[in-house]
């Protein structure tokens, strides 16, 4: 396999964990983390279910790689995230030194990978991956745009519900 279809397997792992996280009715983003051609790490978002504001895909995957090599620099690993890292995320990926980064779905609000900011990339820091945008990231912009209008539809049928037995109860 040529980088481009080795990149395009490893992104559909990080699919399949994506979807974990939309089982459990968080935002679908998963990352997973080779290391010599080896899945070492995985991880979702689970954030809402966790309590926990850092409980990225990112970062779940990146405390898992970490236990299982046995340390806190992941200098030989490439992570593969469907959506690109926020700062935080971005941050994380520095300290940890993983040696790539390779994202789907580009994010015009919080992306630390180039769309917002490059912290990535930033000559000031100690660190910089080498970072890959786009790979498939039709895929995975997709599966972030279905799962946001499944959850405002939802939205809106519960308040349209709430209305509805506010208004049945004011009736009794």
């Amino acid at each position: 396999m040529n980088h481009q279809e080795l990149d395009e397997y490893w992104m559909r792992q990080a699919l399949a964990y994506a979807d974990k996280a939309e089982a459990e009715n968080e935002i679908p983003v998963g990352a997973v983390i080779v290391q010599g051609g080896e899945l070492i790490a995985a991880g979702w978002n689970r954030s809402i279910g966790c309590h926990d504001p850092s409980a990225h895909a990112e970062m779940m995957a990146i405390r898992e790689a970490g236990k299982r090599v046995q340390n806190y620099r992941l200098v030989d690993c490439t992570l593969y995230v469907t959506l690109e890292p926020c700062p935080m995320c971005a941050g994380l990926l520095v300290h940890s030194r993983v040696k790539r980064v390779v994202y789907g779905a580009s994010d015009a609000k919080t992306g630390a990978a180039g769309s917002v900011m490059n912290l990535l990339q930033e000559p000031q820091l100690n660190h910089q991956p080498e970072v890959v945008s786009g790979v498939l990231a039709q895929e995975c912009s997709e599966k972030l745009s279905d799962f946001f209008k499944r959850r405002r539809k939802e939205h809106k049928a519960a308040k349209k519900a709430r209305k509805l037995q506010a208004g049945n109860t004011a009736q009794d």
